[in-house]
C-alpha cells in the first residue's frame, strides 16, 4: 500500500520535530530555505558565542538520526494550491518545481529581525550572517538593546557576560520586561542582569526610523516617543518583537488579518482536509505559543489519526496563560528554568553537556543526533567530514 506524502513547508525547530514524529508513518517531505536547523532560539548566545550557539542551534539535516527517511528539499516556497494538493518551490538554481501532497504542515514561521530571515541560503550564507553581527558587536565599545521580550533580554545578559567591559544597556518600554511571564521572572532576571553591569531601563519606548524593519544593528542615536534625552550607542540592537509572517506563499482566505494561519484547537486550517500549521505563523493564541510549548507531537498525533481516518481520536492544543522556560540560555553557573508561576529551578553548569544536551534533548527529543563525523554515504556506510 503507498503510505500518503505529508510535506512540511518549513524545517525550523518545529518543523524538523513534526517531521520526527511523522518520519514512520507517512512519507515525508520537507522544505527549507536553510542548508539545515538554523533554530531562532537563544539569540543573546548567538551574537555573542557563535560557535558555542551553532554547536546546539545550528544542525544539518543528515546529522538527525529520526530523518533518515525523510527527503529534504532546499528551496524557497512561492505558492500553494490547496484543493490541488500542491505547493510550488523555487530552488537554489532559480527553477521551479512542484510538490503534490496528501497532507500539508505549514511551519515557516515569522521574521523577527536579523537573525530570523526567510531568504534562501548556503551553509556560506549563514556563516557570514553569524560571524557579521558577532564581529560588528565586538568592536563596539557601548551597546544599547531595545526590546522587553526574551530576545533582548538574554542578549543584553549575554553580551555583557562576554565583553564585561563593554557598556551594555537594555531599554524596555513598560515598568518592567518579561510582561508575558510571571512577575517573579523578572524580579529574577533584572537581578542578574544588574549583577552582570547592565544598565537597565524602564519606560522607554523607541521611535522607530520610518521605514526600518529593525532587522539590522545601527550606530545610535536612538529617540524615545517616551519623552527622555535620545541615547548615543556604537551599536544599537533592535528586538523589539516586530514579527511577520512568512505567509506571502499562502492563499489570502487562510489567513487573519494579521497575516496568520488561521487555526482549529487540532491545528487544522478550517476548511482544508488534512492541512494544519503549527509554530509561530499559527494563530493559535495572543502569544502564538505552540512554537515553544511541543505541540509539534500534538499535530503529528493529529495528523496520524486523520490519515487513518479516526478525526475523533485529535487532541486539542492548550495554551498556557503565561510564558515560560529559559531566558538567559546557559550560564557560567548553569542554565535557569522557570516554571509558568515564576519559580526557577536550575541545572548545573556540568549537567547541561553532560546530561542535558546529549540524553534529554539530543537522544530524548530529537532521538539521536550524529556526530559531525559519522555522516551516512549513499551506500550507507559512514564517512568522515
Amino acid at each position: 500500500m503507498t503510505r500518503p506524502r505529508v510535506v512540511i513547508a518549513g524545517l525550523g525547530d518545529t518543523g524538523v520535530l513534526t517531521a520526527i514524529h511523522l518520519s514512520g508513518h507517512a512519507d515525508i517531505v520537507g522544505i527549507s530555505s536553510k542548508p539545515g536547523l538554523v533554530s531562532g532560539q537563544e539569540l543573546g548566545l548567538r551574537l555573542s558565542r557563535p560557535e558555542a550557539w551553532a554547536r546546539d542551534y545550528r544542525i544539518p539535516f543528515d546529522r538527525f538520526r529520526k530523518l533518515d527517511g525523510v527527503r529534504t528539499v532546499h528551496g524557497s516556497l512561492t505558492a500553494a494550491d490547496l484543493d490541488g494538493r500542491t505547493v510550488t518551490v523555487t530552488g537554489t538554481d532559480g527553477t521551479e518545481h512542484v510538490e503534490p501532497f496528501d497532507a500539508l504542515v505549514i511551519a515557516t514561521g515569522v521574521r523577527n529581525g536579523f537573525w530570523r530571515r526567510p531568504s534562501l541560503q548556503s551553509p556560506a550564507d549563514v556563516d557570514r550572517d553569524l560571524a557579521a553581527a558577532h564581529s560588528r558587536l565586538a568592536e563596539a565599545d557601548s551597546i544599547a538593546v531595545i526590546g522587553g521580550g526574551a530576545a533582548a533580554v538574554s542578549s543584553a545578559a549575554n553580551l555583557a557576560a562576554t565583553w564585561p567591559d563593554k557598556q551594555i544597556d537594555l531599554y524596555h518600554p513598560g515598568d518592567r520586561a518579561l510582561p508575558r511571564h510571571h512577575r517573579r521572572t523578572w524580579q529574577n532576571v533584572s537581578a542578574r542582569l544588574r549583577s552582570l553591569g547592565v544598565g537597565v531601563h524602564g519606560g522607554h519606548r523607541a521611535q522607530v526610523p520610518d521605514g526600518f524593519a529593525c532587522d539590522e544593528l545601527t550606530t545610535g542615536p536612538v529617540q524615545w516617543s517616551t519623552g527622555q534625552q535620545p541615547v548615543q550607542a556604537d551599536a544599537v540592537l533592535w528586538a523589539i518583537g516586530r514579527v511577520t509572517p512568512n505567509s506571502d506563499w499562502l492563499p489570502a482566505e487562510i489567513l487573519d488579518a494579521h497575516g496568520f494561519v488561521r487555526v482549529t484547537p487540532e491545528l487544522r486550517v478550517p476548511g482544508h482536509e488534512l492541512v494544519y500549521a503549527v509554530g509561530d505563523i499559527a494563530a493559535t493564541d495572543a502569544l502564538r505559543s505552540s512554537a515553544r510549548n511541543r505541540a509539534d507531537r500534538l499535530l503529528a498525533h493529529n495528523i496520524r489519526a486523520d490519515l487513518s481516518r479516526r478525526p475523533g481520536r485529535a487532541r486539542s492544543y492548550v495554551p498556557p496563560r503565561r510564558r515560560w522556560g529559559s531566558v538567559l540560555g546557559t550560564q557560567h553557573d548553569g542554565l535557569q528554568v522557570f516554571a509558568p508561576n515564576g519559580r526557577a529551578f536550575r541545572f548545573p553548569a556540568w549537567s547541561v553537556d553532560a546530561v542535558l544536551q546529549p540524553l534529554i534533548v539530543r537522544r530524548g527529543i530529537y532521538g539521536g543526533i550524529r556526530e559531525a563525523d559519522s555522516l551516512p554515504c549513499a551506500d550507507g556506510r559512514r564517512r568522515r567530514t
